[in-house]
């Protein structure tokens, strides 16, 4: 095990861990394609890896930059059509794991994409959806990674880009959706999972060396916790020095290196 570590590459590597060898992932960019990444270069080899763009099985040797990354294209075992993706492999349940981050994200794990401040007079204009609601709804479940501040983690979404757990309870189930939603949010400090009534997101693992009084100052709702909370374990020296070298390659070939 090692210490040395900062809090980013704790997240991320939290997050690899909860990916398991037979999982079919729809994978996010930037935080979550380190996260899946990583698991495929550890502990899941076999774990099939699916981006948006269309590339099936892809096993990229550095971080894409986006969906259109020709490396993804390029490592993929074989690359379909965006329509064909979305229709025969995620729309039809094909996927057991989608990987999505946000901008905003509320105690019930909905996603904002969209704007900062009202959608008319935005104070900022985000990306927006793409395909994350659409994963949020198809994908048996989601595995959430975001750093976790105040400006991220509110009380009140300024847009509702991905529905995760509506307004909690039964609310999925009410809305004709059949796949678990959000079961995992990773952050910086801690790990989330839905309680099984409320779904409302509760602390079920805290990362070495935070404190409760850290989560509830970074968080923009009381925060809750499971009656059982771990501590993360600490990350392997493996573990880190197979997200280093794979930031270091990314690094060389996107010409950032220092």
């Amino acid at each position: 095990m090692s210490e040395n570590y900062q809090p980013n590459e704790m997240m991320t590597i939290a997050a690899a861990r909860a990916l398991r060898n037979s999982d079919v992932c729809f994978v996010g960019i930037g935080m979550p394609s380190a996260a899946c990444n990583l698991a495929r270069l550890t502990h899941a080899p076999d774990i099939t890896l699916i981006y948006e763009s269309g590339t099936i099985a892809t096993k990229p040797d550095v971080l894409p930059l986006s969906i259109g990354d020709g490396e993804l294209c390029e490592t993929a075992l074989t690359t379909v059509p965006v329509v064909e993706m979305f229709r025969y492999w995620l729309l039809a349940g094909r996927m057991t794991v989608g990987f999505l981050g946000g901008a905003q994200i509320d105690r019930f794990a909905n996603l904002n994409t969209t704007v900062v401040g009202s959608y008319d007079k935005p104070k900022v204009r985000l990306p927006g959806g793409g395909g994350a609601p659409e994963i949020a709804s198809s994908c048996g479940e989601i595995f959430i990674i975001m750093n976790q501040t105040p400006r991220n983690f509110v009380g009140k979404l300024d847009f509702v880009t991905t529905f995760g757990h509506g307004e909690g309870g039964d609310h999925r189930a009410r809305f004709g959706l059949k796949t678990k939603g959000p079961t995992k949010l990773i952050t910086d400090l801690c790990i989330f999972e839905p309680d099984p009534a409320t779904k409302e997101m509760t602390v079920t693992s805290i990362h070495p060396g935070v404190t409760r009084d850290e989560i509830a100052a970074k968080t923009g709702w009381p925060v809750r916790y499971a009656a059982q909370v771990a501590e993360t374990a600490l990350p392997t020296i493996t573990e880190l020095q197979v997200l280093r070298d794979a930031q270091a390659r990314t690094a060389r070939a996107h010409g950032t290196a220092g």
